[in-house]
């Protein structure tokens, strides 16, 4: 690690997406990729109303999932908000990683029982399943391989690939699990932007991620040696900053001794970094990148 990096126990925190129907999306990010529902509404820590549905507030408010141990994704309701268009940046896919090959195996049987794969990859470093939410937002779950086999390139970087994923074998493994077990949190997100040079200086130069592999058309960047921790691509040609419903921002958890440095390097780059708006007593800060994406920032809990 070089001066200035990020500290490799950095990591993704919360994603925040905003939604048209609230239900529908609580419905599916419990029932087929398995969080729990923490709160809902402004009904605090009430989670699945006695009838199995998703709980608490009507079409409209907030709610936020997970697992026992931590929050992963919050919804925002706003079913007033135009659909992204198809020259916004924004949300490629928000990659829950699960600790355990059989609990990858359980979310597939999610998945056949509740919903449709949009695709499934053996990438060497992890093994991969692929949704869209019912908002149309990307959703990856994923394992990791052990990191000792990782296969890397001459450079030092990791090497990655997308190989067919045998699904039969998977589901051998599952245990039948409805939810994700401990340990399961948000591995990366994956974005869609217009320039790969501006996103490399924002994540990496600003931010301080190392670029881990840069492909054709993407770039992906991690604290420390992680294989990535947000992905970059520039595949379907975005031509617009982001808008309409989607991701509202993402969040990545440092060392409270890091978010100094992080906001200078910030501000050496003339991007402007702002107090978390509506969280009252946070420590972390707010930047927006080159699309127009929000990142928050936030010290990890002691």
């Amino acid at each position: 690690m070089t001066e200035g990096d990020l500290p490799p126990s950095s990591g993704i925190g919360r994603v925040a997406l905003a939604v048209g129907d609230l239900d529908e999306t609580v419905a599916f990010y419990r029932d087929v990729v398995g969080l729990q529902v923490r709160s809902r509404g402004e009904d605090g820590d009430r989670g699945a109303g006695e009838d199995g549905d998703a709980g608490g507030a009507g079409s409209d408010g907030t709610a936020t999932l997970g697992t026992a141990e931590r929050p992963l994704l919050e919804l925002q309701a706003d079913p007033g908000a135009p659909a992204r268009p198809e020259t916004a940046t924004g949300l490629f896919h928000t990659a829950f990683r699960v600790p355990s090959r059989a609990a990858l195996g359980d979310a597939l049987e999610r998945a056949r029982e509740h919903w449709q794969l949009t695709g499934a990859s053996d990438h060497l470093v992890s093994e991969a399943l692929y949704l869209r939410d019912p908002e149309g937002n990307g959703v990856e779950i994923y394992c990791d391989r052990p990191r000792a086999e990782w296969p890397t390139t001459d450079d030092g970087r990791v090497a990655m690939t997308t190989d067919p994923l045998n699904l039969d074998a998977l589901a051998a493994e599952s245990t039948g699990a409805e939810s994700v077990p401990a340990g399961s949190d948000v591995g990366h997100v994956h974005l869609e932007v217009t320039s790969l040079d501006s996103a490399q200086s924002f994540y990496g130069d600003a931010l301080g991620m190392n670029v881990r592999q840069a492909m054709s058309g993407a770039l992906f960047l991690a604290a420390g040696e992680y294989h990535h921790q947000v992905g970059c691509n520039v595949w379907n040609g975005r031509t617009e900053p982001a808008e309409g419903r989607g991701l509202a921002w993402f969040e990545v958890v440092v060392p409270g001794d890091a978010l100094t440095a992080v906001r200078e390097r910030f501000e050496t780059e003339d991007v402007a970094v702002e107090d978390i708006p509506d969280e009252p007593g946070a420590d972390g800060v707010v930047v927006t990148d080159p699309d127009g994406i929000e990142l928050r920032i936030q010290p990890a809990s002691e």
